[in-house]
């Protein structure tokens, strides 16, 4: 991950499989862009239950929710738009003789702002604010008594402006940042003094004493590249794609953070669908844990690739 061939690999993959000319620039007629705001909801619930009845192959008791929402508040003109869009999810899951646990937990808010001084080019300055965190204590189950993770703890803040590709298409999006400031929040004492997620530990002496407590936040500058696409691969069947990379110009520049999710939507009706979902992460500053000698403790270890992979049946609505 320390390698910045790693960087063109994510990139090179994405935009062979976006390429402009053969995916998204199809003879449009030409139309008056006319300054508004629209404003879109979304709201979705998906389901998986599974039962058994004297089951001779066995087999446990289960239940899974996700409850989601979408928001944007969008404003177009001919040389400005400004895109606005809070994403919020919670999932748990439940099964027989276990507690219940938490399998999705997001809080995501973006704002993007953008001029371009040619009304026909696809190109145009960008600034962007994106907020990312959980409602929830996060756990490692079995072990419920200490949480590894709570509200803005972490919370992601990036804040950067550069160029962007893809002002009308909307099925492809290049963005390049230079400059990019991400902030890591820990506003949590116990996550904060341990240091977790990259902020600096507390101070203790010989005897265990506190001395100076943890910082609660980590102001980081690097450079931001995102490029998203979405294509219809077959009828009622949307393939999105979104990959985020970033890296620190002063602290070990060229580790990279991804963030990379694939999602494909299958419409059954305009309320019945189907959701498989790819998300694949990693952070240097998130580091692992394992089991230690010591029975019911962990001990830290390395950053490693996170994945979560969703499939889910459930119906939404637009409104």
């Amino acid at each position: 991950m320390k390698s910045i061939f790693f960087i063109l690999f994510c990139f090179i993959f994405n935009f062979s499989n976006a390429q402009p000319d053969s995916l998204f620039l199809k003879d449009k007629k030409e139309k008056e862009i006319r300054p508004e705001w629209i404003q879109k909801n979304k709201f979705s619930v998906d389901l998986n239950e599974v039962t058994f009845v004297n089951w001779n192959a066995g087999g446990s008791n289960s239940i899974s929710a996700l409850l989601g929402y979408q928001f944007s508040y969008d404003y177009t003109d001919k040389y400005f738009f400004w895109k606005n869009s809070l994403v919020a999810g919670y999932g748990v899951n439940g099964q027989q003789g276990r507690e219940t646990r938490k399998t999705t937990d997001l809080l995501d808010i973006n704002s993007n702002f953008g001029f371009s001084p040619d009304e026909k080019s696809n190109w145009f300055y960008s600034a962007r604010f994106n907020l990312k965190t959980q409602f929830a204590e996060g756990y490692q189950y079995p072990n419920t008594d200490n949480p590894i993770s709570k509200f803005m703890a972490p919370g992601y803040l990036f804040f950067g402006g550069g160029m962007e590709y893809g002002r009308n298409i909307d099925e492809l999006s290049f963005y390049l940042s230079p400059i990019t400031l991400k902030t890591t929040f820990v506003l949590d004492d116990d996550l904060a003094n341990a240091g977790k997620f990259g902020v600096t530990p507390a101070v203790y002496d010989t005897d265990g004493v506190l001395i100076k407590k943890g910082s609660k936040s980590r102001t980081e500058a690097g450079i931001l590249i995102t490029n998203s696409y979405q294509m219809e691969i077959a009828q009622n069947i949307v393939a999105k794609n979104l990959l985020t990379l970033y890296s620190d110009y002063i602290n070990n520049f060229g580790n990279v953070d991804v963030d990379w999710k694939v999602n494909f939507d299958f419409k059954v009706n305009s309320f019945v669908r189907a959701t498989l979902e790819s998300h694949l992460k990693y952070d240097d500053d998130v580091k692992t844990s394992v089991p230690s000698a010591v029975a019911g403790e962990f001990d830290e270890a390395g950053a490693k690739v996170q994945w979560k992979q969703f499939l889910g049946i459930g119906f939404a609505v637009d409104f």
